[in-house]
């Protein structure tokens, strides 16, 4: 029964489960309040007002687990009109089912939901260590990819436009006055291949250090105005190049670029999958 549970449990919530550029998991308000039985949107949002409360006070920074977005509604005369919505990240969800009404059945299996999944998405430095090289790369490359999102919505909000001088002013204070096309260049890869599916662990894990920096100095200092937010990024990016040489690092632009890149992997990974799949169906 609890495994019958569990899945259904599964199927509705990951129906309604959106994925972005960023492979960042979000769900819409809207769509969430109807799986909860809120027929009312203003008795949802007063279960959402409290979850981030709840969000506020676990020290979490709330724009990074809400956004607010205008979607168009079709009415019954088929005329549209614009509507409140929010895209909401795992977490807030997880408070949002903690806030909402206990003796509504499907309200028990969201908190059951949201509280393994948000288990399955964390892991222990134990598990970490047992991982691959490639699959430690694969790991800290959505990081990096999940943190690169926040950042650049906390340098909109800061004003900035131009978000490729953005991100290079971070590579300049990093690489040493490399831009992100340098670093291209000098990894000779390939028209389209991204920098960051082609660099190693060490890499990735100073480029994450680099981007979650900034992001929390943008928010903690209050910093306004694109060319404030470049200068940021720069000098952040210049830090952490310091931090490597002061322990005796090797300096990103000298660490080596791995044979595959992670869209190779992946496509590999795919391709083995199938044949896999062949086989088990011949069998059959």
């Amino acid at each position: 029964m609890k495994k019958m549970e569990n899945e259904y449990a599964n199927s509705i919530f990951e129906n309604i489960k959106h994925i972005d550029d960023y492979e960042n998991e979000y769900w819409y308000a809207r769509e969430l309040s109807k799986v909860l039985e809120y027929k009312d949107w203003r008795n949802f949002l007063k279960v959402l007002n409290k979850a981030k409360e709840a969000c506020k006070n676990s020290g979490f920074i709330i724009d990074e687990q809400l956004v607010e977005v205008n979607k168009l509604s079709k009415r019954n005369n088929n005329a549209t009109a614009n509507i409140q919505d929010y895209k909401l990240s795992r977490y807030i969800c997880y408070l949002i089912l903690q806030n909402a009404d206990p003796s509504k059945e499907v309200v028990a299996l969201g908190q059951t939901y949201f509280a393994i999944q948000t288990r399955k998405q964390e892991i222990t430095e134990q598990e970490y260590d047992s991982l691959s090289d490639d699959e430690k790369r694969f790991y800290q490359r959505k990081l990096t990819k999940q943190g690169n999102y926040t950042l650049q919505r906390v340098a909109s909000a800061a004003g900035v436009k131009n978000m490729a001088e953005f991100h290079n002013a971070g590579y300049k204070g990093l690489y040493n006055g490399e831009t992100a096309d340098d670093i291209f260049k000098r990894k000779k890869l390939r028209y389209r291949e991204d920098i960051l599916d082609n660099m190693n662990e060490d890499e990735l894990v100073a480029n994450l250090f680099r981007i979650n920096q900034t992001k929390q100095k943008l928010l903690k200092d209050n910093i306004q105005g694109e060319k404030k937010a470049k200068d940021v990024h720069y000098e952040v990016g210049k830090k952490v190049r310091k931090a490597i040489a002061d322990i005796g690092g090797m300096m990103p632009e000298k660490m080596p670029t791995p044979k595959k890149s992670l869209k190779e992997l992946e496509k590999e990974k795919k391709q083995l999958e199938n044949k896999e799949n062949k086989k088990l169906e011949g069998i059959k």
